[in-house]
C-alpha cells in the first residue's frame, strides 16, 4: 500500500469505529447527535468531560452506553458529602495469607476502570474531589507512597446538576481546567421525547450491543496525534485562546468587562486534539478551520472565570466564547 492508501485506510477505520459506537449509543440514548459526537471525541482523545444538565435527561445512561458499546470496564461513583478519598482510589487492607501471616494488600477502588462516572461530583467534599485529580492528570494513583498505574483507555465523566446547588461544593478552577470538555445536556424536543417514551414504556427493552473490542479501541487512540495541522490553523487556535484574556490590548469589550481570567494552554491542547479527531471522523488527515470552530465552545466554556459584573448580570461563559469565536474564528 502507498502512504496515501495507508492514511485513507486508517481514517476509514477510525470513522467506522466512531460510527459503530455512535449507532449503538443511539439505541438507548435518543437525539443529541452533537453531544454524542463530542463525548466520543473526548473519549478517543483520552480526555475527561464534565456533563451538566437537569436530572432525568439520561446523563448516566449515556456514559454507561459508551462503556457497553466499547466493551470496557465501567465504574460509577455516586458522590455524596460523606464519600471519602479511599472510596474512590482504594486502600490497603489487612488480610490473612495462606502461611498464617498477615499482610497489607492494596484493594483497588472504582477509579481503576476504563470509564469512571463521577455522578454529581459537586456533592463530594473538596478533599474527595481532589482524589480524582492525580488520576485525571497523571493517569496513576498513589496510596501510602505506592504508585499504581491506570489502564488504557481511561476517562472520567463527571455529571453535575445545575439546579440544586444547596449542599454542594463547586469545583475549583484547577480541577475544572483538567476537564477536556464541558458538555451541556438540553431538554429533548417533542419528537425525541415521544421516541424515548416508545422505547422505555413498551413491552420491549432496547439494549446496547458490543460494537468494538478493547484492542480496537486502543489501536485507534494513537491515530489522532498523527493528524496534521497547518501553521495557519494553529494560529487560529492560539488566537482564540488568547482572545479570552481581558488583559490583552485588543480583547473584545465583553471580555474586558466580564472576564476575570481567560483560558489556559490546556484549552489550546484540547481544541487541537479534538479538532484532529473530528478531521479523522470526516475522513481527513489534516485539521480544517471548521474542525476548530466545532470544538471551541465545549473546550473553552468551563475555563473562563467571570468577574463580579459578569456574575451579577448573569452573563454565561458560553456566550462570551461564542462572541470571541464569531469575532476571531476565521482562518
Amino acid at each position: 500500500m502507498t502512504s496515501i492508501d495507508t492514511v485513507q485506510a486508517q481514517a476509514s477505520a477510525f470513522r467506522a469505529t466512531f460510527d459503530s459506537l455512535k449507532v449503538e449509543i443511539g439505541r438507548v440514548f435518543v437525539g443529541h447527535s452533537a453531544l454524542v459526537d463530542h463525548l466520543l471525541v473526548c473519549f478517543f482523545c483520552q480526555g475527561h468531560a464534565l456533563i451538566e444538565g437537569p436530572p432525568g435527561l439520561g446523563k448516566t445512561l449515556l456514559i454507561k452506553s459508551l462503556s457497553d458499546a466499547a466493551d470496557l470496564r465501567f465504574a460509577r461513583v455516586q458522590c455524596t458529602p460523606d464519600l471519602m478519598p479511599a472510596d474512590v482510589t482504594g486502600t490497603n487492607i489487612l488480610v490473612d495469607t495462606p502461611g498464617g501471616q498477615r499482610e497489607f494488600v492494596f484493594q483497588r477502588g472504582p477509579i481503576f476502570a476504563n470509564i469512571v462516572l463521577a455522578d454529581e461530583i459537586n456533592r463530594a467534599t473538596p478533599r474527595t474531589q481532589a482524589a480524582f485529580l492525580e488520576a485525571m492528570q497523571e493517569r496513576r494513583v498513589t496510596v501510602f507512597g505506592v504508585t499504581h498505574p491506570l489502564d488504557v483507555p481511561f476517562s472520567v465523566f463527571a455529571t453535575q446538576n445545575p439546579i440544586e446547588m444547596e449542599g454542594t461544593y463547586p469545583l475549583p478552577e484547577a480541577q475544572l481546567d483538567r476537564f477536556f470538555f464541558k458538555l451541556n445536556v438540553a431538554v429533548p424536543d417533542v419528537a425525541d421525547m415521544a421516541e424515548i417514551m416508545a422505547r422505555t414504556t413498551g413491552d420491549q427493552q432496547t439494549r446496547v450491543k458490543r460494537a468494538v473490542d478493547l484492542d480496537t479501541v486502543r489501536s485507534m487512540l494513537p491515530l489522532i496525534r498523527q493528524v496534521r495541522i497547518a501553521d495557519e490553523t494553529m494560529r487560529l487556535v492560539l488566537t482564540l485562546v488568547r482572545a479570552t484574556h481581558p488583559t490583552i490590548d485588543d480583547a473584545l469589550p465583553e471580555v474586558k468587562q466580564y472576564v476575570r481570567y481567560g483560558a489556559s494552554p490546556r484549552a489550546a491542547q484540547a481544541i487541537i486534539l479534538a479538532a484532529k479527531a473530528f478531521a479523522l471522523v470526516d475522513g481527513r488527515y489534516h485539521v480544517a478551520a471548521e474542525d476548530v470552530r466545532r470544538v471551541a465552545v465545549p473546550a473553552l466554556n468551563h475555563r473562563l472565570i467571570l468577574n463580579f459584573h459578569g456574575e451579577m448580570e448573569r452573563i454565561t461563559a458560553t456566550s462570551i466564547v461564542e462572541r470571541v469565536l464569531a469575532a476571531r474564528g476565521h482562518a
